[in-house]
């Protein structure tokens, strides 16, 4: 039975044989269709601030796949390339890396198990993953909140006012008036 997944991509490395981080993921992106995964949309690649210590800006994308693999035969399936191009298993988490590729989403809803969960435990938090996700899953509902892509990412970006009592990098004295720090 055929199954939908959301797959976030991420590179913030050169690739000696595709170049940039933005040609790893469009070379990931070819690599993925085929071998009994058939990509059914695709988001435009965008760029990024990283997140964690790497200090290069990252190239990321989002596809929705077709396949009848199951959760953990993808996430083999997705190991597999991210090791063709080159990541090796070990390295400093969010590090630089050639290609990085999560499964965020699926049309079975949750799953867990060792090696893998689903919905993955941080696209909440990431932007980048968020925006794509919105464009070509617009429809789908995050299982655990039941809210949209597009309803998250609006939580995520929206402005945040700031906290009562605030003002400004000055704080109210004990009689009411504005001391500097």
């Amino acid at each position: 039975m055929s199954k939908h997944y959301l797959i976030a991509l991420g590179s913030n490395v050169r690739h000696a044989a595709y170049g940039r981080p933005r040609n790893v993921l469009a070379a990931a992106i070819d690599r993925l269709d085929g071998g009994g995964i058939k990509i059914s949309s695709k988001a435009d690649i965008i760029a990024s601030d990283p997140m964690g210590p790497s200090l290069r800006r990252y190239a990321n994308g989002a596809v929705i796949i077709e396949t009848d693999l199951s959760p953990e035969d993808l996430l083999a399936s997705l190991q597999q390339i991210e090791r063709d191009f080159g990541r090796t298993a070990r390295g400093q988490r969010w590090g630089a890396r050639v290609l990085d590729l999560d499964i965020v989403l699926w049309s079975g809803g949750s799953f867990a198990s060792d090696a893998l969960i689903i919905p993955h435990p941080a696209f909440r938090e990431r932007a980048f993953v968020l925006s794509s996700a919105a464009l070509i899953a617009p429809a789908w509902r995050d299982p655990i909140t039941n809210l949209t892509p597009k309803q998250l990412f609006a939580r995520l970006t929206r402005p945040r006012r700031a906290p009562r009592g605030s003002a400004g990098g000055r704080a109210l004295s004990s009689v009411g008036r504005a001391t500097d720090f």
